[in-house]
Parts: structure tokens; C-alpha cells; sequence
């Protein structure tokens, strides 16, 4: 009963440690951390400031794990170059040392309880509050009184008297050197995150349960447990996304390799920078230790970003240049970890790629109107009906995307943007419509050799020079929040292309009156709806941006 009751108590510790984590995670990228994230996907390519951000976002949010990601996702939507992930992925490693540093200084030296209760206390209440900003900061206040909770259990259930019965590693042997590091791997990627196995390590060895060594060995295999996160993440994304999964797993399997091989050195080293030496305290002993291991990696690798690049792509491929006949957008969701922005930039790009590919469509009905000949149908019908198929499944694949975000834990904020980004979707997917049943209108003109006077054609290259600037203004913003003056000229665009349509449409009325071909003209003015309906939706996706 003894054993059962200490793995129970171990349990319920370690579940307010991790459920702390999360929390103050969460609660700290609910009301800062959107803007945290953002800050990512517009970084420069100076390695220093792309370190410093990588190094200062982790920070914040608790979670090396989480900025990787990010990382990763903001690669695969092409708003971060490969190169520049270098930088934030080795500053994400260096601020995750945060965490070990906060249990060891403020985890030991007072009795913990006597402060995370009333710290749960005041977090709750400020959660229970209806702004939102108030109830995201009382989370992660919560979320930092729970870690300290789950530390204080953690401290209880580690004593050689208790835990000691069960499993004995206080042994420094190489064989328990080893043992420890393999544990550190397996641990921290089962946990997913090393923040909270460096506080088991920090927690055993202070209690005495494990020694400096040990702990050393311990600390060294969590670093690349950690990296679990990032791979998982780059399942079904680019080359490029892949390849920055990869170097995050290579920064850290550098590292540890190198400090195993010089083990002896390295611990001397970490025990001279601690104040106090062989004399200190081995929790801060055991952060130090974390922190020059993270510095020193990165002193070595960061001058060698190139090489590393250059690396990454020898061992992962190129993608196949050759365009795909499915689309397919995972929803991979991080365990222990919702990095909303992240998740929400991820379709952003797919809304982007979108549009691209129903802009492409609408340049083959530029070319058809310009060259109406038997090349158009050969050249262009086929490729058209292949791309409207295409955004079908996009349509498809990105409002079930979003339609899973909606569920994640978003703000009031998020959520209409989602809600936004469903209804844009839907428009771009009408969009495909109508430039594929123009281009068919066109198709079908030039097969039945219909007859147009060169007026009449010359009267719609405005009108649909018209939509087209339209659609390359969505383009350009698809993503971006429009402001007032941007909304007029979306309005003044969309009004252009009404009166356009009207006069064109009275027009081809009189001609029918006064004895035109009715066949011909009826299908001019099809192909007249057809282009003021893709400025509707244009228009449409507009109203959208400014929500």
C-alpha cells in the first residue's frame, strides 16, 4: 500500500505541474502571445535579432516546444525563410532555460505552499472576470500557482525515504550515466516538454534521490526528448518546414554528443560558473548547467547557420516541383500545446494559395478574350476544369481546417477572424466557379464560331481589366485588416464594375432588337454576369477584411 500510495501522490504532482504549465502557457499566449507569435513571421534574416526573438518569445510563453512549432508552421506558410528559423529555433532553446531557473531559485528556498495557494486564489478570480484579457492573465497567474503546487508534491514524494524504496539511482557510474540519459529522452517526449522533466531532475537531486552526475545525464537526454514537438509538427509540410524541424533536432543532438564526450570537463566547467562551486546549490548547479549547454551550442553552431542550411538540404530533398492534383491541410495538433496563432497563420497561407491559384484562372479568361481561337480550348479548358476542381478541395480541406480551429480554446477575437476566414473561403470557391464557367462561355463561343463585333469585345477588356484589378487588390490583402480608405476603394471598384455591367448589358438588349444574333449576344451577356459575379465576391472578401 506504501508503494501504491507514493505513485498515486508522484501522479497527482506531476498533473499539477504539467496542468500549471499549461496554464500559464496558455493564459500568457492568450493575452500577449498572438502578438508574441506574429512577431515571428515578419523577422529579418539578421541572426541576432533572430535570435534575441526566438530567445525572448520563449521566454514568455514557457515553452521551447511551442516556439518551435511556430517555427515550423510559419516555414511551411512561407512567412519565415529556412534560413531565418536558424536564429529562433537556437534563442527558443536558450529561453527555455527560464523555467529551470524559476524552480530553482524560488522553488526551495521558502516553503512553497505558504504562496501558491493564495497565487491559485487570486488567479482564479481574475479568471472568473468577463474580459477576456483579465481571464487569460488569471490563468496563467493560476497556471504559476499550480507549478509551484505540483513542485511542492514533487519535493514531498521525492525523498530517499519514500521514492528511494522503489528505484535507487543515486549511483554516478557510467552505466547510471547513461540509464539517466536514455530516461531524459523517453521522459520529456512522453511529457512533452522539458521545462517540467528539468523540474523532476532539479526536484530529486535537491532532495538527494539523484546525484550531480546523474542529474548531468538527466538533463542532457531531456534536450532531445524536447524536440519531439517540432518533428511531429513537420508531418505533411514543405521541404523547407522539414528542414527546420530537423535542424532544432541537430542543434540539440550536436550539443548533447558533444558534452557526453566531454562530460568530465563540461560539469567541471558548469561547477566553476556556479557561484558557490563544488560548494553550491546543485539546483542551481543543475540550471546553470542547462544554460551553458544551451549558450554553448549556440556559440558554436550560430556562425555556422550556412553550413547547417546547407546540411539540412542535402539530407531532405526538394519538393516535387510538379503541380498537385489533391489538396490536402493536416490539422496536427500539438499535445500539451495550442498554438492558436500558429494554427490560424497555417490557413492564412492555404487562403493565400488559394487565391493564387483562382487568380491564375482568371488570366486565362484575360487570354481568352484577347485570342479567341481553337489554341484557347487546347490550351486552357482542360487545365481550367482541372483548377476548379482543385479549389474544390480546398474549399473543402480549409473550412474543415478552420471549422477544427473554432473548437481549440480561441478568443471572442480569434473566432470571428475564423468565422471570417470561412465565409472568405467560400467566396474564393465561387470565384473558381465563375472563372471556370466564363472560361467554358468563351470555349463554347469559339466552338460554335460565334460572331462578335470587334466594339462589342473592345467594350469588355475594361470591364474585365476591371475585375482583374480587383482580384489582384484581394490578393494583395488577403490577409491583412483593410482600413476605411481601403474600403472605399474596394466600394468604388465594385460600383466601376455595376455601372459596366449595366451599360454592357443595355447594349447587347439594343442589339437584340434590332436583329443581332440572339445566341451570341445572350451568351455576352452570361459572360458579362459571369465577370460582375466574380466582383461581388471580390467585393464580399472585402467587407470580410474589415470585420
Amino acid at each position: 500500500m506504501a508503494v501504491v500510495s507514493i505513485i498515486f501522490e508522484f501522479i497527482g504532482a506531476l498533473a499539477f505541474l504539467l496542468y500549471g504549465m499549461k496554464l500559464m502557457s496558455d493564459g500568457v499566449q492568450k493575452s500577449a502571445g498572438e502578438k508574441l507569435q506574429r512577431a515571428l513571421s515578419v523577422m529579418t534574416g539578421n541572426r541576432v535579432v533572430a535570435l534575441i526573438t526566438g530567445m525572448f518569445v520563449t521566454m514568455i510563453i514557457q515553452s521551447s516546444g511551442a516556439t518551435t512549432v511556430m517555427v515550423v508552421t510559419f516555414v511551411n506558410a512561407g512567412l519565415l525563410s529556412l534560413t531565418q528559423s536558424v536564429g529562433v529555433i537556437f534563442g527558443a532553446n536558450i529561453g527555455t532555460t527560464i523555467t529551470a531557473w524559476i524552480v530553482s531559485i524560488f522553488g526551495f528556498n521558502f516553503k512553497i505552499a505558504a504562496f501558491a495557494v493564495p497565487v491559485v486564489g487570486i488567479g482564479y478570480f481574475l479568471s472568473i472576470l468577463k474580459r477576456a484579457r483579465y481571464k487569460s492573465i488569471g490563468e496563467a497567474i493560476m497556471g504559476f500557482g499550480m507549478l509551484f503546487l505540483g513542485l511542492s508534491g514533487l519535493s514531498d514524494v521525492f525523498t530517499p525515504e519514500q521514492f528511494g524504496a522503489l528505484l535507487n539511482i543515486s549511483g554516478n557510474g557510467p552505466v547510471a550515466i547513461l540509464l539517466g540519459f536514455l530516461v531524459g529522452i523517453i521522459i520529456t517526449a512522453l511529457l512533452h516538454s522539458s521545462s517540467a522533466f528539468s523540474a523532476i531532475v532539479i526536484t530529486m537531486a535537491y532532495n538527494g534521490l539523484v546525484g550531480w552526475e546523474l542529474a548531468a545525464g538527466m538533463t542532457l537526454g531531456s534536450n532531445i526528448g524536447s524536440t519531439i514537438d517540432a518533428v511531429l509538427a513537420s508531418f505533411g509540410t514543405s521541404a523547407d518546414a522539414r528542414r527546420s524541424a530537423l535542424i532544432h533536432v541537430l542543434f540539440n543532438v550536436f550539443g548533447t554528443v558533444l558534452a557526453l564526450i566531454f562530460f568530465k570537463p563540461f560539469l567541471d566547467l558548469v561547477t566553476f560558473l556556479t557561484p558557490g562551486h563544488e560548494n553550491s546549490n546543485i539546483a542551481i548547479r543543475i540550471s546553470m548547467l542547462h544554460t551553458v549547454f544551451k549558450a554553448l551550442s549556440t556559440v558554436v553552431l550560430l556562425p555556422l547557420q550556412k553550413p547547417i542550411v546547407a546540411f539540412s538540404r542535402k539530407l531532405i530533398k526538394d519538393d516535387s516541383d510538379e503541380i498537385p492534383t489533391t489538396y490536402k491541410l493536416d490539422f496536427v495538433e500539438s499535445i500539451g500545446k495550442e498554438n492558436i496563432a500558429s494554427y490560424i497563420i497555417r490557413a492564412e497561407k492555404a487562403i493565400a494559395d488559394m487565391t493564387d491559384v483562382v487568380t491564375g484562372m482568371f488570366d486565362r479568361i484575360q487570354i481568352g478574350f484577347s485570342n479567341r481561337d481553337p489554341s484557347f480550348i487546347d490550351n486552357h479548358v482542360d487545365e481550367a476544369e482541372k483548377e476548379e476542381g482543385y479549389c474544390d478541395q480546398m474549399h473543402e480541406q480549409i473550412t474543415h481546417y478552420l471549422v477544427k480551429c473554432e473548437n481549440l480554446h480561441v478568443t471572442e477575437k480569434q473566432l470571428n477572424h475564423i468565422s471570417s476566414m470561412i465565409q472568405i473561403v467560400e467566396d474564393l470557391e465561387n470565384m473558381s466557379d465563375n472563372c471556370y464557367a466564363t472560361v467554358m462561355l468563351i470555349s463554347k463561343s469559339i466552338s460554335k464560331k460565334m460572331k462578335f463585333e470587334q466594339d462589342d469585345l473592345d467594350r469588355m477588356i475594361p470591364y474585365v481589366e476591371l475585375a482583374r484589378q480587383f482580384l489582384q487588390f484581394i490578393r494583395i490583402n488577403i490577409n491583412k485588416e483593410l482600413d476605411e480608405n481601403k474600403l472605399s476603394m474596394a466600394r468604388e471598384l465594385e460600383d466601376q464594375i455595376d455601372l459596366f455591367r449595366k451599360n454592357l448589358k443595355k447594349l447587347a438588349r439594343k442589339r437584340l432588337e434590332s436583329g443581332a444574333d440572339v445566341k451570341a449576344e445572350l451568351l455576352y451577356i452570361d459572360l458579362v454576369r459571369q465577370i460582375e459575379k466574380i466582383g461581388d465576391n471580390c467585393f464580399s472578401i472585402s467587407e470580410c477584411l474589415t470585420a
